[in-house]
């Protein structure tokens, strides 16, 4: 009898139990349907992480199955972040004119609500007419596609650029690094349609919704933070476990013997990174809700390596790894920048870890690196008592990460 895939791979089923009993449990513990044993903000922070969890998947996908080392992919999860926000920003403002307007003798004229709104949004920046590029802000929908959409495009054209060129390693880092920096410097600017430096704010007041308090909403972008995580993990394990997750191992170890074995090395790429891409653009618009706020520098190139960090801390080329690492690093940051740890007085100085809390990520990074290359997530091959496999003097190949445990016992 044929298994199923979750039979075949129990550890999602496992990773999906965990992550409903720990939605169940932040729910029962919240102000708004449990004990009120966490704070609201607190439950935001909860529902961020794993926002930041969902583009680590991500992020794994690309770099610790595929081998391509993006340094860009927070680009894409703040598109994600920029699209939902124009509507969310361009709904509630909508409101708050309508309501302003409806005092005087005459309804307002379409026109003139359309010109408060530009007014109210773009004021800051010195203008009063809404930008083309908000064209589709009063329609949620058409946002929602565009989430989908916009980061998806950028990366296919992108990706298609640079893998047709045969780009690759250290040098194709280094142009999606380009390419963030280059999108957040256009942000930058006011007449980008975006605000500029001030970015989109007030995405916490969902229009529609004035009613509902801001810890019932917490909760509900917890369970929809959960749900994406739940159906991204799904969906990055089927993608790895079957012949597409084969041949993306393949190019990551060996791409040239791949290519020569007839592979179309180049579309494979592509794939997972418009894939990844688009994971990451819908964690953006479930974070940045959460977040409040959102502005040019979220799209820094500094965040894309603190990605990169978080699933190298946690394990590359496991899933459960990336997980963990976003996780782990996330609340520790939240932990440490939030004034909770304690500062150390050595007598001569004293170390505050909101000044000191990147050299220690620095540090134990690069610790990582250098003693535990298979990161948090390797305790779990020594839990289930794995080793490597014995293949009588041969070499491992081109990545120690390729076990190529059939080939070992021949």
């Amino acid at each position: 009898m044929k298994k199923g895939f979750l039979a075949k791979n129990p550890s999602v089923l496992i990773f999906l139990l965990c992550l409903a009993a720990f939605t169940l449990a932040v729910t029962l513990l919240s102000e708004a349907y449990g004990v009120s044993f966490l704070s609201t903000s607190f439950v935001k922070t909860l529902g961020k992480t794993l926002c930041l969890c969902l583009v680590a998947l991500a992020m794994d996908l690309i770099w610790g199955y595929c081998g391509i080392l993006s340094l860009g992919h927070f680009a894409f999860f703040g598109l994600g972040g920029y699209m939902i926000g124009m509507w969310l920003m361009y709904a509630r403002t909508e409101e708050i004119v309508v309501q302003a307007l409806a005092g005087g003798p005459l309804p307002p004229t379409p026109e003139e609500i359309v010109t408060g709104i530009g007014t109210q949004i773009f004021g800051v920046v010195g203008g009063a007419e809404v930008p083309l590029v908000w064209f589709f802000a009063h329609s949620l929908t058409a946002q929602l596609v565009l989430v989908v959409l916009v980061p998806g495009l950028l990366a296919l054209v992108f990706g298609w650029l640079a893998f047709r060129s045969r780009v690759t390693g250290v040098y194709l880092s280094i142009l999606t690094q380009a390419m963030t920096l280059a999108l957040a410097l256009y942000l930058f600017q006011n007449d980008s349609g975006l605000r500029g430096n001030n970015g989109l704010s007030g995405l916490q007041n969902l229009p529609g919704l004035d009613e509902v308090s801001q810890d019932a909403l917490s909760v509900w972008f917890l369970w929809a933070s959960a749900l994406a995580l739940g159906l991204g993990y799904l969906l990055c394990a089927w993608v790895v476990s079957g012949k597409f997750g084969s041949v993306i191992r393949a190019i990551r170890d060996d791409e040239q013997r791949v290519r020569f074995l007839g592979y179309s090395v180049e579309n494979y790429k592509l794939a997972v990174f418009t894939l990844t891409a688009i994971i990451a653009a819908i964690a953006g618009a479930l974070y940045y809700p959460q977040a409040g706020i959102i502005n040019p520098a979220e799209l820094a190139p500094i965040a894309s390596i603190y990605l990169a960090v978080w699933v190298a801390i946690g394990g590359r080329g496991r899933l459960y790894g990336a997980v963990i690492g976003a996780a782990f690093v996330s609340l520790l940051s939240s932990w440490f920048t939030g004034g909770r740890a304690p500062d150390i007085n050595l007598g001569i100085y004293v170390v505050k870890w909101v000044d000191w809390w990147q050299v220690l990520l620095g540090i134990a990074f690069v610790l990582v690196t250098l003693l535990a290359p298979k990161g948090i997530g390797g305790l779990f091959d020594l839990y289930q008592g794995r080793r490597l496999p014995d293949r009588k003097g041969a070499d491992l190949g081109p990545d120690d990460s390729s076990l190529q445990e059939k080939e070992a016992v021949q």
